[in-house]
């Protein structure tokens, strides 16, 4: 008798008997009587084995499926099944090829020996090298390779049928654990990317003004809303030394994460050099020398800039576009006039210098800064374009800027028919109110 202990379970069988496998179901009359006795039997062998024996290796089988998925960390679900190879099944060693880990005694192996070195394969798959080793591959629902299992039996022998189908039932659900674990490892680790990007929204929302400055007779209100939980857009107000209001509306080339960390180093160069009250034109043209300077990172994520200075007493506005979409302006009695780009965009080349255009802004005049994200918006194939934004902006309401983006926004989202947004949508309203009425608005 040989008292076989798999995965926990000790049982009690003849030993020619433990290393058969799940056969073929018979009846068979024994000793004259009209009774049948259930059993299985190999082709070709009258010896069978009670149902105890086969329900014993099919708990077997349950309990060690039970242990490999007990852990959802995969180095562990490899350690078990090795642990249950060797110590359960008593062969001599196993180990998973590529990786470091193996357990009991094994003859010096190519890196794949199913590949490299196969000698034949068993009825179930597997294969068995040149060297005496057996390899089971687990693999993924889709059929995708994730890791290899040899096996070495005692003495160099071979596999018993038995033990050949035990561990190709144990790999099976090893390839299943391994395949959750692994889903498990990417779960946690997108959720910590999604943590982080989730804070880097937020701190980047913190970077757009928080607090406007109060002019008596201007309205200005902005609102920007990225495609993915940061991005490139990049939107500022700063008082200057003489009292005049300087903005800032600027767009870094592409979308997301590296967009937005450029974005953030273009805000620090462009507070920095704001509070010096230096003259627009030159202030364009540093910033395009400091981006150029980044490095080449930096100048494949050239920036589209327009900046504006407003002198709120005299009623005049600088404009000086650096490669940017064209501003808006709409004045009572006027045709529009549009702010056309004086230059290549910022970190494109060196040496550029850029010039800027001054007019008055009236009473009931209003002025639109925005990034390609509005202009960019599709109804299938179809582009809203410049011209429709021109058209809807000289019809919108002239008195409040949030009023003004409100009615843009709306036109925007029935044109799109509720499409998903395919970019960064940045805009800055600026608007002379016919009254002594001053607003400034701050998106929530």
């Amino acid at each position: 008798m040989l008292s076989h202990r798999i995965a926990g379970i000790t049982t009690l069988m003849p030993t020619h008997l433990a290393t058969m496998p799940l056969g073929v179901v018979e009846w068979e009359f024994r000793g004259g009587h009209d009774c049948m006795a259930a059993g299985f039997q190999l082709p070709g062998n009258e010896e069978t084995i009670d149902l105890q024996q086969q329900v014993a290796r099919l708990q077997a089988l349950l309990e060690a499926s039970r242990q490999v998925h007990s852990t959802i960390h995969e180095d562990e679900v490899l350690e078990q099944v090795l642990r249950i190879v060797v110590r359960e099944l008593e062969m001599a060693g196993a180990a998973f090829l590529g990786t470091k880990l193996s357990y009991g005694e094994l003859p010096v192996v190519d890196a794949e020996p199913s590949q490299g070195d196969a000698a034949g394969s068993n009825s179930n798959g597997s294969q068995v090298s040149a060297s005496g080793l057996t390899s089971y591959l687990l693999e993924s629902r889709e059929g995708r390779r994730m890791a290899e299992l040899v096996v070495a039996a005692p003495d160099g022998r071979e596999l018993t049928i038995y033990e050949a189908d035990f561990i190709e039932g144990l790999a099976l659900q090893a390839a299943v654990a391994l395949e959750n674990a692994r889903n498990h490892k990417r779960n946690v680790e997108f959720a910590r990317v999604q943590q982080d990007l989730d804070a880097a929204r937020l701190i980047q929302r913190s970077l757009l003004p928080q607090q406007l400055p109060t002019i008596e007779g201007y309205s200005v209100g902005f609102r920007s809303v990225t495609c993915y939980e940061v991005g490139g857009d990049y939107l500022d107000i700063v008082e200057q030394p003489d009292g005049s209001l300087l903005i800032a509306v600027a767009d870094v080339a592409g979308k997301g994460l590296a967009s937005a960390m450029m974005a953030s180093s273009f805000r620090s160069a462009f507070r920095a050099m704001a509070v010096t009250g230096m003259p627009l034109p030159e202030l364009a043209t540093r910033m395009n020398q400091h981006h150029w300077a980044e490095g080449e990172e930096a100048r494949r994520r050239y920036v589209t800039a327009i900046f504006l200075k407003l002198h709120p007493e005299s009623g005049e506005v600088e404009v000086v576009n650096a490669g940017h979409n064209p501003g808006f302006l709409i004045a009572p009695g006027a045709e529009p006039r549009q702010f056309d780009a004086a230059g290549t965009p910022l970190g494109l080349l060196p040496g550029m210098r850029y010039s800027s255009e001054k007019c008055g802004f009236t009473p009931g005049a209003r002025l639109l800064f925005y990034t390609d994200g509005l202009t960019e918006v599709f109804r299938g194939d179809e582009e809203f374009g410049p011209e429709r934004l021109l058209d809807e902006f000289s019809r919108c309401p002239a008195q409040k800027a949030d009023g003004i983006l409100d009615a843009l926004w709306k036109t925007l989202t029935d044109f799109s028919e509720g499409g998903p947004q395919g970019d960064d949508m940045t805009a800055l309203a600026l608007c002379r109110t016919t009254s002594s009425i001053s607003t400034m608005e701050i998106p929530a």
